[in-house]
């Protein structure tokens, strides 16, 4: 998986004109912006509760989590809005990857949660994802790896293996930011112009 999406990523930024581009990514996309700083491929990476420093217990706990929230996507087929359209039912779907799931607006909570239902490949990335782990190298390039303190699916403990796997890379904390701190705090993540990776607050973990 860390060869494939990674490398995939870099020959579509050849075919769009992008010649080594700042990437910025959460979760699956946070552990490939990184195996792309690993190769150059980037300018700067910002990677944001990447997967891969998990142990095995643990991958198994958050891809069976999101496996079950896939599910519960698809069994409510279009009727998606009778539980995104209420705060309660945004917290009961969101609860582990927002720290504020209430906050999300309907619009929001509903489009991602029929992109859950229809991603066609799921299942194979879940399976190829539990293997995957993330190795320790030496950054090429600037690497920022921000972790929110309220990340319930790959929790904060998780960051301190980061600190030690990539001792060169600057280490934030996202206060009161779930696992996608794009929802609680979006003008902190987001990039102050969009030929720059985001520029994050120096709370170091």
């Amino acid at each position: 998986m860390r060869h494939a999406l990674a490398g995939e990523v870099a020959r579509w930024f050849s075919t769009v004109g992008l010649t080594r581009p700042p990437v910025v990514g959460n979760s699956l996309g946070g552990a490939v912006a990184l195996e792309l700083a690993r190769t150059g491929a980037v300018s700067n990476t910002v990677a944001l509760s990447p997967i891969g420093l998990w142990t095995s217990p643990e991958a198994a706990y958050a891809l069976g989590s999101l496996r079950l929230a896939r599910m519960t996507a698809e069994s409510l087929g279009e009727r998606t809005a009778r539980v995104t359209g209420h705060p309660l039912g945004r917290t009961l779907a969101f609860w582990q990857l927002v720290a504020r799931p209430r906050q999300m607006t309907a619009q929001a909570a509903d489009g991602a949660l029929r992109n859950l239902a229809r991603s066609p490949g799921f299942e194979a990335t879940r399976r190829a994802a539990h293997h995957y782990r993330l190795r320790g190298f030496t950054p090429g390039v600037p690497v920022t790896i921000a972790w929110g303190t309220r990340d319930l699916l790959t929790p904060l403990h998780q960051a301190r293996r980061a600190t030690r796997l990539l001792p060169g890379a600057r280490h934030l904390r996202l206060h009161g930011c779930g696992h996608s701190p794009m929802s609680d705090d979006p003008a902190r993540v987001a990039p102050p112009h969009r030929s720059t990776a985001p520029v994050l607050a120096p709370s170091t973990i």
